[in-house]
């Protein structure tokens, strides 16, 4: 049994949480699947000599900051990257490791730091070439790999979208607009909630500023419909959304683009934490999520979560969520004492305070229509593993399907490698709108979360 904490992820919150238990004097093993640490928000380009200066100067401050930290107690991290954990229990991990060797992992404790993935909102056309999810495309900016094809056009909800835009024109790309599906009375409803940060706030406003310097027009209360092209992307067509969010069709405008990056927000990841038997609850979006209390404990108290499985809240939470995890973990193994471990969680947890106010706010403002689900026409997929239709989900609603699990046995959605991640969102709003239920379920993942080698069973093996 590993005799130091294991943290799996390696973003921002696991990196935080590594430099924690390190600075209290305990040696951790920290698992991510990436080549190097830092997660979506702070990998930092793949190579070096890269400049990020048009990612601005506080992002490339953070970043510098926190790898330089992080490198400084290298030597008390066991860090292993481009290793996957693909299932477990309560004491021990799966690990498919840098060799695409399975390995047994055991823990005394663990912190879960897995992440999130987006959201994905079907439409006619979402799976034409040149279709990317936001995050997706903010990554590629991030790590200087490529800029997307030709013009593109940012659609979707959320502060996310205006920051994309203005790393996407200072990278040198084109950008024809952002439609923003919330109205904007909507979001200035929300300038006392969102004051709590006010850095944030003024970043908003100068962003905001930047794209009209640029001619770049922000449109509010308008989003995509439909996307169109022959074997990839060449226009897409936006019309305006009522508070509902369903689309005044008589209002339709095309662009003629070569990307479109569509962001409707993130979901925590729960197969790992599925798997290891946690207590899960559903957010107010209707989403799963793994439970956890102020020590980041979740229903097993050495099983600890941190970063966006503890709440999506970005990148400066998620290392405050994941100091937090270590803390709990140091009173655990008697490192810190009662008084000290409480002084100290309070400290952090004051400055997650105005984060939590600030996010309550954009939460409010981004909640998403009911009418999206309309979108999808009946030949549009939905499931793109089994290539199951709009038609087929529609079908199993009138013969009466009530949760996902009768769903998944119906139509197959869910069944592919994804195990659901694409279709699982919209799944569970239509059968929520369809039932008037708050839970239909949720699609438990099968062992291995993620697709192994057949190679990777010749030499399994367990680690001590």
């Amino acid at each position: 049994m590993s005799g130091h904490p294991v943290i799996v992820g390696g973003g921002s919150a696991g990196m935080a949480a590594a430099i924690e238990l390190v600075d209290a004097g305990v040696r951790c093993t920290l698992i991510d699947e990436a080549s190097r640490p830092g997660g979506v928000v702070y990998r930092g380009p793949l190579r070096a000599g890269v400049d990020l200066g048009y990612l601005g100067a506080r992002y490339s401050k953070a970043l510098g900051k926190l790898h330089t930290d992080f490198a400084a107690r290298a030597q008390s991290i066991d860090l292993r990257l481009n290793s996957r954990v693909v299932g477990g229990d309560d004491h021990s991990l799966v690990v498919l490791d840098e060799q695409e060797q399975l390995q047994s992992l055991a823990f005394e404790q663990l912190i879960l730091a897995a992440g999130c993935h987006e959201r994905n909102v079907p439409f006619p056309g979402w799976t034409l070439p040149g279709v990317m999810l936001l995050g997706g495309l903010q990554l590629q900016i991030k790590s200087n790999v490529v800029k997307p094809l030709g013009t593109t056009l940012i659609a979707g909800t959320g502060p996310l979208l205006p920051l994309v835009a203005c790393q996407l024109h200072a990278a040198g790309a084109k950008v024809a607009g952002v439609y923003e599906a919330c109205a904007f009375n909507r979001i200035a409803r929300q300038s006392l909630a969102l004051m709590n940060k006010p850095q944030l706030f003024l970043d908003g406003l100068s962003m905001l500023a930047y794209l009209k310097l640029h001619g770049i027009p922000m449109h509010y209360g308008w989003g995509v419909v439909e996307a169109r092209g022959e074997g990839e992307l060449t226009e897409v067509s936006v019309a305006p959304y009522d508070d509902a969010w369903k689309a005044d069709m008589t209002h339709v405008r095309r662009e003629s683009v070569q990307t479109l990056a569509v962001g409707y927000g993130f979901i925590p990841r729960t197969q790992l934490s599925q798997q290891l038997g946690l207590a899960h609850g559903y957010s107010t979006d209707g989403y799963l999520r793994a439970e956890c209390n102020v020590w980041q404990q979740s229903s097993l108290e050495h099983i600890h979560l941190a970063g966006d499985m503890a709440g999506i809240r970005g990148g400066e939470a998620a290392m405050l969520t994941g100091r937090i995890a270590a803390v709990s973990i140091l009173q655990q193994r008697g490192v810190l004492n009662a008084a000290q471990a409480i002084e100290r969680r309070e400290r952090y947890l004051g400055q997650l305070a105005s984060i939590k106010r600030f996010r309550s706010g954009v939460e409010r403002y981004t909640a998403r229509g009911p009418a999206q689900v309309e979108l999808p026409q009946a030949d549009t997929v939905i499931c793109r593993c089994e290539q199951v239709t709009r038609e087929a989900i529609d079908l199993a609603l009138e013969q009466g399907v009530q949760d996902m699990a009768g769903l998944k046995m119906r139509t197959r959605v869910s069944m592919g490698d994804c195990q659901g991640r694409m279709c699982v969102g919209y799944c569970s709003d239509r059968l929520r709108a369809a039932t008037g239920r708050a839970d239909v379920g949720w699609l438990r993942p099968r062992f291995p979360v993620d697709p192994v080698p057949f190679s990777a069973f010749k030499h399994a093996g367990t680690e001590a």
